[in-house]
């Protein structure tokens, strides 16, 4: 049960009657979202409302409204003196409903008790449809991973069909792509400033729809790249798969072009994004005035399970330059670093301490990959020429500064805070960074005392690496690390569980039917992972998701960069067939493996998995 004992006016407010309270004849925002109200920085919404409360502006929050009755929801608090903002949530709605298997979840994690069907699917596009409807002429905008990953052509998996740009059939009028701070702050300053909202077509980070032919403003820095029509990429799969190369490119430069794709009669204009946060404005998202709480209104309700998960966690930087082809965290937030000061990181564990439900344990000190903290290029022009999609693969870039002296100050000032008994890291661990040599001594040897810290103090019990899969051509398709390194990785951390009296698990997470893997891949995982003592619990079935190369390549067959055909297991059939193989020890698998291996004429697998 979640119980708030304070004072309602600390949260945006939810309601027309919360509106009252705070002497609001109208909003100046209005944001809906597919999630529930968690006024705590890891939540999208929760973070657009406190920066645009910040400058001065009227915010108020829909929380998961109900699309299937009246629309009361859409209109309580009735129309907004600037703007409507809408976001899905944060996770896709899609991915947040279907399984690999394209079965229905039965829970929702961000919703209380977890009860599924409070949000509908493509939630961004449903909500725009119906506000474009009751408020014809009220500006709209998106945002969040949902708007985000869907700004160009992509592939949505749940439907087995290329999509346009969410813009097209949301009908909004301007899309925030990525971390959206400071686009929607440029966007408000502007528009109360009285700039025409068709004018508002030259703000960094933001996507919109104008004629094929049509003017508009931009920026003359800004050179353009025009990519293959919505057309064109419904009828050439390969034209589809060279599109992805050029996006993630730009989406990986520091000085980027802007994009432009045709669909139909009109165009998609996507800007390029803003100059990488410097500290002191990641800061000032993260000292901004959070409850960290739930809004009352789930007062004596069930709890969220995804604010149980991350209460007590701690966001130390955003963005990764691992670029692994599977995920979409560089995708959306970049690939370049970007990390708060140790006082914004200290000022929030003193935060933490004092909720009154905190028993002294941090569940999660990280981010995105919990050991980038404070990492970036050591000669910045170097940076500005590059377009690789990883900093770290198919080798760790010379130019990366690897170090892990911060994070290892840092950890050590959590741990002397005396209300902290335990400051856990929660989020997955990039392995590679720890042990591939740098070429500096002293770096190297800092990096190893870091795994240490991490084993000693900082792991609750069970450590989460993410190898994927054991065959090295996959996980080249993958932008992962040899599995050597894994194997050197379990080495260590026994030894140190050793040396340090502990007893503590590794727990490696795998993905199935990852493009480029075939069933004979997964009986060698399973033979690998088994010859290392180790019972497979942390795996998923690969789930195509919009704007990532695996699933550009699961769609077109072709590898974007290379233009060679790539295996992919696309049928449910296929799917299940790999994933079985993560549980080859359970009795009602022994069979159908065994027959699979045998009609393949691999007998030497099943006597190493079996014998």
């Amino acid at each position: 049960m979640i119980k708030i004992n304070r004072n309602r006016n600390e949260w945006l407010p939810t309601s027309r009657k919360e509106m009252k309270e705070l002497g609001w004849q109208q909003a100046d925002v209005i944001l809906f979202s597919g999630d529930a109200y968690i006024d705590h920085p890891s939540f999208g919404a929760a973070v657009i409302g406190r920066v645009l409360e910040a400058e001065g502006l009227k915010v108020a929050i829909v929380p998961q409204p109900n699309w299937q009755d009246d629309l009361r929801d859409f209109k309580k608090l009735g129309a907004p003196r600037l703007f409507f903002a809408v976001t899905g949530g944060n996770m896709d709605s899609m991915v947040n409903h279907y399984t690999a298997n394209k079965r229905k979840r039965s829970d929702d994690a961000y919703t209380p008790g977890g009860r599924p069907g409070q949000r509908p699917d493509y939630a961004t596009i449903t909500y725009s449809n119906i506000l474009k409807k009751l408020f014809p002429d009220v500006p709209l905008i998106i945002g969040g991973i949902e708007a985000s990953l869907r700004r160009l052509t992509h592939y949505d998996y749940w439907s087995d069909k290329l999509m346009p740009s969410i813009l097209e059939d949301s009908k909004a009028d301007l899309l925030f792509y990525g971390m959206g701070e400071k686009s929607i702050v440029e966007f408000a300053r502007l528009i109360q400033r009285g700039v025409p909202l068709e004018n508002l077509t030259n703000i960094p980070q933001t996507a919109f729809m104008a004629g094929a032919e049509e003017d508009y403003a931009t920026q003359k820095e800004w050179n353009e790249l025009e990519l293959a029509s919505h057309e064109e990429c419904l009828t050439d799969r390969k034209k589809f798969a060279r599109n992805f190369m050029h996006i993630e490119e730009e989406s990986n430069k520091m000085e980027a072009k802007k994009l432009v794709q045709r669909v139909g009669k009109r165009k998609v204009v996507v800007n390029p994004p803003w100059p990488v946060f410097r500290e002191e404005e990641i800061d000032r998202v993260y000292d901004l005035p959070y409850t960290r709480l739930p809004h009352p209104r789930y007062h004596n309700k069930e709890t969220i399970p995804a604010y149980e998960m991350i209460r007590h966690s701690i966001n130390i930087h955003r963005g990764c330059f691992g670029g692994c082809t599977f995920c979409t965290i560089s995708a959306h937030q970049g690939k370049f670093i970007v990390s708060r000061s140790e006082k914004s990181v200290l000022k929030e564990v003193e935060k933490v301490t004092q909720m009154p439900d905190f028993k002294g344990y941090i569940s999660d000190l990280g981010g995105p990959s919990a050991n980038m903290y404070k990492m970036k290029g050591i000669h910045e022009e170097i940076c500005r020429k590059c377009k690789r999609a990883s900093c770290i693969f198919p080798n760790i870039c010379k130019n990366l500064d690897t170090s892990h002296k911060p994070m290892l100050e840092l950890y050590e000032k959590v741990r002397n805070n005396p209300k902290v008994k335990k400051a856990f890291v929660g989020s997955g661990i990039r392995y590679d960074m720890i042990l591939a040599k740098t070429g500096n001594p002293e770096t190297d040897k800092v990096n190893r005392k870091y795994l240490r810290e991490v084993i000693k103090h900082h792991v609750s019990g069970r450590l989460k690496v993410a190898p994927e899969h054991t065959s090295d051509e996959v996980l080249k398709f993958m932008r992962k690390p040899s599995f050597k390194l894994f194997e050197e990785l379990n080495r260590e951390f026994n030894k140190i569980n050793r040396e340090e009296n502990l007893k503590q698990q590794l727990i490696p997470y795998f993905i199935s039917s990852h493009p480029g893997s075939n069933a004979e891949d997964m009986a060698h995982l399973a033979i690998q992972t088994k010859n290392m003592n180790f019972r497979l619990e942390q795996v998923q079935d690969f789930t195509p998701t919009p704007m990532t190369l695996a699933t550009v390549i699961y769609y077109s067959g072709y590898h974007p960069y290379t233009m060679e055909k790539v295996f992919t297991a696309r049928s449910q059939s296929a799917k299940k067939e790999q994933r079985k193989f993560f549980f080859w020890y359970k009795r009602e698998y022994r069979k159908s493996i065994m027959s699979e291996l045998k009609a393949k004429g691999r007998q030497d697998l099943i006597k190493k998995l079996f014998g």
